[in-house]
């Protein structure tokens, strides 16, 4: 049974972080939205609570607060900025509007090294974000650490183990944030830190075999990372009683429909169904140039060919996804009200409710480079557990235009020569995305000493931590160079080729 530190997220820019952080150390977290009642919490049975940092301040008449119950169960509790306010606040201490306020690096004068700063110099750099500030500690607490802007940067009462800090650990401008936790999860929480990969398997497919016993589930197999390390789980839970549907849409990059079938069906010998639908694909796709038209058609067209396959099967009570814990995360909106929005997600292609799956989604408490860890342990290569995303749509919304069987495999050829030199040169692990992109314009060239009029093709590469904001990889020049080259060279029917410096935001990742 998993120890189970819980999180309470008041609507802060670093929570998902914390949680990551937390992990890091071998600790199981969860993150509930603050306004989780008392007896959901003490459901998971928590050695320890966090409260996360928020935009909002704790003096505001509609100010977020959480179950104030939590503070009287003798649990270990730390408070993150906000966190800190928050807990002197219920305390009957007074916060209030800095003069001045504290954003970036600070140094922090420890005046206690017991708990919580254990083991640590005297002098800390951290990183502040605050407007407000305390002066001084409520009753029952003490100041233990302080700042020239912040006379209470860190608190505790060693009794009740209730303990805040001002500043931020879990971020890496903090640089001994990292030891700070760990102190307030194995000194104060007592956490014996042993949730691991392996620990996380054994426990995950005892769990599938008592859920689903001798019945069958049915899983949409993209050959992507998520996915493939579901199935492989879900395999070793229940062994031909789980069947892939693996739909090619001829959308694919270069001979992937080929290493999914050789991988899954001839290596791990699972119970594969390969559905050729390239036809219907570029059927339905004739003549659209609008994305969002793309998207839904592509999508409507998954969900009928899948559906047509799954039925076949007979009666299959459950369905497996590869969720994963961002897209099932409450997104808080601390002045809003208690008004949480579930991300949604659609890990394959949104199946229709008629369908009346049970689901089974055994990755939706893991983070993305979770999954790389388990998928290891599970025996896939590294080269898949480090495979850069791939867009749902395909190589559709790759293609600026009308999506065609020869405009295809232009891009094909052009985006396996991209990802094969950047892996040459030892910088695909370093780049969240790096991808072709076929133009809807032709270019003028001169080419053994004619003139030609084809294709333009734009190399996209991005370095990111989450997606969520990302900058253009600054490639070398030669690197370039060559990827250029070859494409022209070989790849007949393109003789330009651009690269993208935009930056997220203002531009997308994927051009469409």
């Amino acid at each position: 049974m998993n120890e189970t530190l819980i999180i309470l997220d008041f609507g802060s820019q670093y929570t998902q972080l914390i949680g990551r952080r937390v992990r890091e150390q071998k600790v199981f977290s969860k993150i509930f939205p603050y306004n989780a009642p008392r007896d959901t919490i003490m459901q998971e049975n928590p050695k320890g609570i966090i409260l996360s940092g928020s935009p909002a301040n704790v003096y505001h008449p509609k100010a977020p607060l959480p179950d104030p119950r939590i503070f009287k169960e003798g649990i270990p509790i730390l408070g993150i900025c906000y966190g800190l306010q928050l807990i002197a606040h219920v305390f009957k201490g007074k916060v209030h509007r800095s003069a001045k306020r504290e954003y970036g690096l600070a140094q922090l004068q420890v005046d206690q090294s017991e708990g919580l700063f254990s083991g640590l110099p005297r002098e800390l750099t951290c990183w502040m974000s605050h407007g407000d500030k305390l002066d001084r500690p409520p009753r029952g607490f003490e100041s233990i650490a302080h700042t020239d802007n912040a006379p209470v940067a860190a608190l505790a009462d060693t009794k009740r183990r209730i303990y805040g800090v001002q500043f931020h650990p879990e971020v890496v401008h903090t640089p001994q944030g990292a030891q700070i936790l760990g102190n307030f999860l194995f000194q104060i929480c007592q956490f014996r830190g042993d949730w691991t990969p392996a620990a996380f398997i054994q426990e995950t497919i005892e769990r599938i075999r008592l859920r689903v016993g001798d019945a069958k589930v049915v899983l949409g197999l993209s050959g992507g990372v998520d996915s493939s390390v579901t199935a492989l789980l879900i395999h070793k839970a229940i062994g031909k009683n789980l069947t892939c549907i693996f739909v090619d849409n001829g959308l694919l990059r270069l001979n992937e429909a080929a290493q999914v079938k050789k991988m899954f069906q001839d290596h791990f010998k699972m119970n594969l169904r390969f559905v050729d639908a390239r036809r219907t694909f570029l059927k339905e796709l004739r003549g659209v140039v609008a994305p969002e038209k793309k998207r839904k058609i592509i999508g409507r067209v998954f969900i009928e060919v899948f559906e047509k396959e799954a039925k076949k099967l007979g009666p299959v009570p459950f369905l497996a996804q590869g969720t994963l814990y961002p897209d099932v995360i409450e997104s808080v909106s601390v002045y809003g009200g208690p008004t949480s929005t579930i991300k949604s997600h659609h890990n394959v292609g949104g199946l229709p409710s008629k369908m009346k799956f049970k689901l089974i989604e055994p990755l939706r408490e893991l983070f993305k480079d979770e999954v790389r860890q388990v998928g290891s342990v599970l025996g896939l290569s590294e080269e898949l557990m480090h495979r850069h995303p791939f867009p749902g749509p395909g190589l559709a919304v790759r293609i600026l235009g009308e999506v065609t069987e020869k405009r295809l495999e232009l891009l094909r050829r052009a985006d396996w020569i991209v990802i094969d030199e950047i892996k040459q040169a030892g910088h695909y692990k370093e780049i969240w995305q790096a991808f072709a992109v076929l133009l809807p314009v032709k270019s003028v060239g001169v080419m053994g000493d004619e003139r030609t009029y084809e294709n333009v093709v734009a190399v996209r590469a991005v370095t990111s931590q989450d997606g969520m904001t990302a900058d253009w990889a600054k490639l070398p020049d030669d690197l370039l160079g060559r990827i250029s080259n070859r494409i022209i060279n070989e790849v007949r029917g393109i003789n330009r080729v651009c690269y993208d410096i935009s930056s997220k935001p203002p531009a997308t990742i994927e051009w469409e």
